[in-house]
């Protein structure tokens, strides 16, 4: 499936970072490094990754926000248990800790729960793309060094 995306350039990048920042299992990185192998201007991958990855998590935070946890445990595989133990993580640290969903595996655990609490949609939505942005740019520029040394 990640070559059928990496087929489509910029937007198959948008869409495997849009699915990896839902509960769908997806690796985006790898698209983005195959893109980043392929020629493709970095710039733009980081562009096109962090907005997908952004609007992905807010897909998320929506999720999270519907307060239905016999749906995130039917149709998404996500356990209640995780979801109160994020919660209880999460108390009093606020909306600023959507910076963190860009962390593998519990990143989108972290965005339900903020959804859940209700915090900030517009905080969290921010400091979320600022993580994706950051951890973005320091793939695509690590891949483009190593693309340098190598290539």
């Amino acid at each position: 499936m990640l070559d059928f995306l990496a087929e489509y350039g910029y937007w198959g990048l948008f869409l495997a970072s849009f699915l990896a920042a839902t509960v769908v299992p997806l690796s985006s990185e790898v698209v983005f490094t195959g893109l980043l192998s392929a020629g493709l201007d970095t710039w733009m991958c980081i562009a096109f990754a962090t907005i997908g990855n952004t609007l992905g998590g807010a897909t998320s935070y929506w999720i999270g926000s519907l307060g239905k946890t016999e749906w995130m445990r039917k149709y998404f595989g996500v356990r209640e248990e995780q979801i109160e133990k994020m919660q209880h993580r999460l108390k009093g640290k606020g909306a600023l800790m959507g910076f963190f969903g860009f962390l593998p595996i519990v990143g989108e655990a972290i965005i339900i729960a903020l959804g859940f609490m209700r915090a900030n949609p517009w905080v969290v939505v921010s400091s979320m793309l600022a993580g994706k942005f950051l951890r973005y740019v320091v793939l695509g520029l690590g891949v483009e060094q190593v693309i340098k040394m190598w290539f």
